[in-house]
């Protein structure tokens, strides 16, 4: 009950921050707002956007397992808005790893979300992605 109760407050505090985010004007803060998140909530920014998908899949298993999926859909959305401040072709690489991890969640989590279908919608018009 307790990891449960973490793992619901850690998401709050992350989807707050996201939303803060989100609100900024700038770009230059926006950016430094994207790498304070991911070394906050994720770990090495560099890894996370050098790193194949399966080595990526794989560095989950520091976390407990039932917090993983969790974790997963919080790098999706973080790879989700950063792609909005990128140019191409790193945009579109940055939304493909956001919806496969998006289409993860949704395939392996017991939590349905319009919020993420919408997402994976939205990356999939955007980059032609097929989803299935």
């Amino acid at each position: 009950m307790l990891q449960r109760d973490y793992i619901q407050r850690l998401i709050r505090e992350f989807m707050a921050a996201l939303q803060r985010l989100v609100e900024k004007d700038e770009i230059k803060d926006r950016q430094e707002a994207v790498r304070e998140l991911f070394a906050q909530y994720m770990g090495d920014y560099a890894f996370y956007h050098t790193a194949t998908l399966d080595d990526i899949m794989l560095s989950f298993g520091r976390y407990p397992e039932e917090e993983r999926l969790e974790r997963i859909e919080m790098l999706a959305e973080l790879y989700y808005a950063e792609a909005d401040m990128l140019s191409e072709p790193v945009r579109t690489a940055e939304l493909e790893r956001a919806f496969m991890l998006f289409d993860f969640v949704d395939r392996h989590g017991r939590t349905f979300s319009l919020d993420r279908l919408r997402k994976m919608d939205s990356i999939a018009k955007a980059v032609g992605t097929g989803r299935g």
